[in-house]
């Protein structure tokens, strides 16, 4: 009896933590288009991107990074992992980059603020890699060019404990590689 009311006790803490995603992250959606609708990602593809997933070497330990190119990090509203209308066109530089240098990988990193707890801001952070790694192959970049990894709040861009700090942790960036460059 107390067996079982642990393991609903248990279960019901997790449902409430692992729920506390945005509408967007919920509705399978993330990147608004310019009509101000949300333009479907496949969730899918989020399960298959997955962090827990990986089992393939990472694109930093086989390749050199791109010194040539160095693209702006794409930032979130708190909480969200939705794509704001103002940092499309960051994501799409790179899609046109890859797109033209086909020998040429994305490593997406998903980052967040210190608010929240490590877990959740890992899996915060994975979420809008998946957001933007789904943008690029809807933009005909293929899936096998593209790698996520979630750093949660481990990575600060920025010190502080305020919202213009917060504001410029909560981010994905991009590492380049070129693939006939081994390391």
């Amino acid at each position: 009896m107390k067996f079982s009311m642990m393991m609903a006790v248990f279960a019901a803490a997790f449902c409430v933590a692992g729920c506390k995603y945005d509408k967007a992250a919920r509705s399978g959606s993330g990147v608004d288009d310019a009509s101000g609708s949300n333009i479907a990602t496949d969730a899918s593809l989020a399960e298959e991107g997955s962090l827990s997933d990986a089992v393939e070497p990472k694109f930093d330990e086989l390749y050199a990074k791109c010194t040539d190119v160095d693209f702006e990090p794409v930032y979130f509203g708190f909480d969200s992992t939705v794509v704001p209308q103002g940092e499309l066109g960051k994501v799409e530089a790179v899609a046109d980059h890859l797109k033209s240098k086909p020998e040429r990988v994305v490593l997406i990193e998903g980052n967040c603020d210190e608010r929240g707890s490590s877990e959740y801001n890992l899996s915060l952070g994975e979420n809008r890699a998946i957001v933007v790694r789904n943008y690029l192959i809807n933009n005909g970049i293929a899936d096998s060019r593209i790698q996520i990894r979630s750093y949660g709040e481990e990575k600060p861009a920025v010190e502080g404990q305020n919202e213009s700090a917060w504001a410029k942790n909560r981010r994905d960036e991009f590492g380049i590689y070129d693939t006939t460059q081994k390391k």
